[in-house]
């Protein structure tokens, strides 16, 4: 069987992007995270196995990174080197991904949206 991408949604802040892998109880959830990439793999409740692999637009510092699994999605805060530069796109590409969108649940004009930011991280710490 092939495998699969998993939908992702992404959204910027100033000093993060986040990304969130949509899987339905997911289980080997392996998230490889470098400088200038993400490797996500998983499978599914039907046991399909996803693998999703991006080069980032720019440089992010993956030793202040971190993820967090819940019941429906695997959400990487993936912590920017150059922090109040905005991404305008998550890719290194300008090719948009099928399953590949833009979270506008969750994406603002950040300007000034520090605190609201780090309040976010904290509680997905939790």
């Amino acid at each position: 069987m092939a495998r699969q991408h998993a939908q992702t949604l992404w959204y910027d802040r100033p000093k993060y992007v986040f990304i969130k892998f949509c899987v339905e109880d997911s289980t080997d959830v392996k998230v490889l995270l470098d400088d200038h990439r993400i490797v996500f793999s998983c499978k599914n409740g039907d046991g399909v196995e996803l693998y999703n692999e991006i080069e980032f637009y720019a440089k992010v510092n993956s030793k202040d990174s971190q993820d967090k699994r819940t019941g429906r999605t695997i959400t990487c805060f993936v912590r920017k080197w150059k922090e109040k530069v905005a991404w305008p796109r998550l890719t290194k590409e300008d090719i948009k991904p099928v399953w590949l969108s833009v979270d506008f649940d969750n994406w603002r004009d950040w300007e000034g949206d520090e605190e609201a930011e780090l309040a976010h991280v904290e509680h997905y710490a939790e």
